[in-house]
């Protein structure tokens, strides 16, 4: 494996509820290389998604350690961890979390915006983005009149908008029918292949587990198998 562009140490994560804190991440252990096409799955409540928000900061450990490109994103202030967020890490979730009042473009373009890029150079990239996932023609179009496979693929042009160096997608085919998780699949394969994206998926979805080149299964907070595939 390469230089890992995810790292996690001995991370423990426990949630309270009442008055019991209840472990989702009992000192979880994992590398990802730059460029890999990462599936984790595991049975619910394994801490697949736990994981994943760690990854993302959108949350923080217990104890342990998490970096993203050598960032120990502890020791990063808040305006460092929006700014990796924003610039380095791409999200596409189980639910689109599209802007309902905002067209698919308008959609598309918000990460660039808030990062200041220019009106000309967004248009050219998020038209680009747009036709390469097949939603060229549709850029006018609000989530309320997509798809859900087509606002999907909204998510995923905004996610990779900015150039991240890492996509997270959370149970991204959950809410699409077989055909369309597949055309999704290609579509996020064919970004890492060309644009060498990381990719981290988490699913119990046999038809990501299918398209991973590597499939790290959690059970209770811990892996149970780290299997590496063709």
């Amino acid at each position: 494996m390469g230089q890992p562009i995810i790292e996690l140490e001995d991370v423990v994560k426990n949630y309270r509820q009442g008055h019991v804190e209840v472990p989702a991440l009992r000192g979880l252990s994992l590398e990802v290389a730059k460029g890999e096409f990462v599936a984790i799955c595991g049975p619910s409540g394994s801490g697949k998604t736990t994981a994943l928000n760690l990854i993302g900061a959108l949350d923080a450990p217990t104890s342990g350690t998490v970096r993203v490109e050598g960032n120990d994103l502890a020791k990063l202030s808040r305006t460092r961890l929006s700014n990796l967020r924003r610039d380095r890490i791409g999200f596409v979730f189980q639910a689109y979390n599209l802007i309902p009042v905002l067209t698919a473009y308008e959609n598309a373009e918000s990460v660039l915006a808030l990062k200041g890029v220019d009106a000309a150079t967004r248009r050219r990239r998020v038209m680009d983005l747009l036709a390469e996932v097949g939603l060229e023609g549709l850029e006018h179009r609000r989530p309320d009149h997509l798809s859900g496979g087509q606002q999907q693929r909204v998510a995923i042009a905004r996610a990779i908008a900015a150039d991240p160096a890492v996509v997270l997608a959370d149970e991204p085919t959950a809410n699409v029918d077989s055909e369309t998780a597949e055309k999704l699949l290609d579509i996020m394969q064919k970004l890492n292949a060309e644009r060498g994206v990381t990719f981290v998926f988490s699913t119990h979805d046999p038809r990501v587990m299918d398209h991973a080149r590597r499939l790290i299964r959690l059970v209770d907070g811990r892996v149970e198998s780290d299997e590496q595939r063709s």
